[in-house]
């Protein structure tokens, strides 16, 4: 009896011992199946030879092993010639480079408007105040529209957001608008401003600081300004398409050793000032040697005129020798001529987006880029008329459009906006 159980145990044993060991060569197998699926797969996109054996190898490898020993990413999640740096959150933040996804693979779109004001003082909000749907009363519905479909939509803050701080003595008109109105940004599908101006200063260094503080909490991102200058000099890109397209911000209005609105020092908050150039020169070169597009959205000319003056004329092709593959303006709050400076489009002034009360012609700019640099660009003219900005057509848009074509010689523009 006891000879027939341990029989019986040991053919148990036998049987065990069989299934354990067909397991594992079936897992190895598998495994194995795996392992060169994959480093045929590398291999082949880099060339099916030894040395792109080797490098596959190599590939697979580093794919599954973080640098930093964290948590594996999923490769497909990160790709491209950026995708290191997507991957890196901490860098992303450090170095003002945020991520964007595209409408269309085969193309970005950046838009650019002029001059808003939110201050509950003027005319513009008081109105927002009373009509019933705010914002979209304000802006008309086809505008919006064109302003929310831009991957990337870039306009003119002038003024800060705060409760605190004093007017600028003896200055005429002084801008503040309260924190909570941040919100109208989002609503108009903007995701970057310009603080590069001669209001951001209005209400001393407080207004400014907690400005510079309610857009970061806002998820705005801001140029042109900053708590020092290394701050206000920095430019924000943005990956989108694995294209980096930088976007750089600075004024060269109160042409003054001591201007009211402040220029930022290493120890104090202020603008980006380049009634001189040098440094503002300085830094596009720089930024161009890590970007794929620069743009340089500028606070410059004269206010109320479309003829271009001896500052503006003299520093765009400085600014376009630098590196700027587009020159944006703002400031006269009205339409100036568009130019191309070597080759490189300048769009002198886009006046007022949704500023005051009076009735003036203005724009949106929209550029599509791709990898190759920029493939179009387009002027869509626009109405501010009693506190509203709407998107004009038929024969009001043709006669912006003329007009432009008027003081910009040596452009085409066409029945569309479309400018070469």
């Amino acid at each position: 009896m006891k000879k027939t159980r341990r029989r019986k145990k040991h053919f148990l044993n036998i049987l065990l011992t069989f299934w354990i060991t067909f397991a594992g060569v079936v897992g190895v197998g598998i495994a194995g199946i795996m392992i060169y699926n994959t480093i045929v797969g590398k291999a082949n996109a880099i060339a099916l030879s030894p040395s792109g054996l080797t490098e596959a190898v190599t590939h697979l490898f580093e794919e599954k092993i973080p640098e930093d020993g964290g948590k594996m990413e999923d490769a497909s999640v990160q790709s491209g010639k950026y995708g290191t740096i997507l991957a890196d959150e901490k860098y992303m933040k450090e170095n003002n480079i945020y991520a964007k996804e595209a409408a269309s693979e085969e193309e970005v779109t950046l838009s650019f408007g002029g001059d808003i004001l939110f201050d509950p003082n003027y005319s513009v909000m008081v109105r927002l105040l009373q009509r019933a749907n705010g914002i979209y009363d304000s802006i008309s519905p086809e505008l919006l529209e064109e302003m929310k479909s831009a991957d990337i939509l870039m306009l003119n803050n002038e003024f800060p957001y705060s409760d605190r701080g004093t007017p600028t003595p003896e200055k005429q008109f002084t801008f503040r608008a309260k924190p909570e109105s941040v919100s109208l940004l989002n609503d108009m599908g903007v995701d970057i401003v310009s603080l590069a101006n001669n209001h951001a200063y209005d209400y001393g260094e407080e207004a400014l600081m907690d400005s510079l503080d309610i857009l970061q909490e806002a998820g705005v991102p801001y140029v042109g300004a900053g708590r020092n200058l290394e701050e206000a000099v920095k430019p924000v890109y943005f990956i989108i398409n694995d294209i980096k397209i930088a976007y750089i911000s600075a004024t060269q209005i109160e042409r003054l050793d001591n201007p009211d609105t402040k220029g930022a020092t290493d120890a104090s908050p202020g603008v980006f000032r380049c009634w001189n150039p040098d440094y503002l020169l300085e830094k596009i070169k720089e930024t161009k040697e890590n970007s794929d597009f620069v743009v340089v959205y500028i606070h410059w000319g004269t206010e109320n005129t479309e003829q271009l003056d001896w500052a503006q004329l003299d520093q765009a092709p400085k600014i376009v020798e630098a590196g700027a593959d587009l020159i944006i303006g703002d400031h006269p709050h009205c339409l100036q001529p568009i130019q191309y400076v070597n080759g490189v489009p300048v769009v002198y002034s886009l006046g007022n987006l949704w500023f005051n009360s009076k009735q003036v012609d203005t724009c949106l700019v929209k550029a599509s880029i791709d990898k190759n640099g920029l493939k179009s660009l387009r002027f869509i003219p626009a109405l501010q008329k009693d506190c509203r900005t709407s998107l004009l057509e038929g024969e009001e848009k043709e006669r912006v459009l003329s007009y432009m074509r008027s003081i910009s010689p040596g452009v085409n523009i066409d029945a569309e906006g479309y400018i070469n």
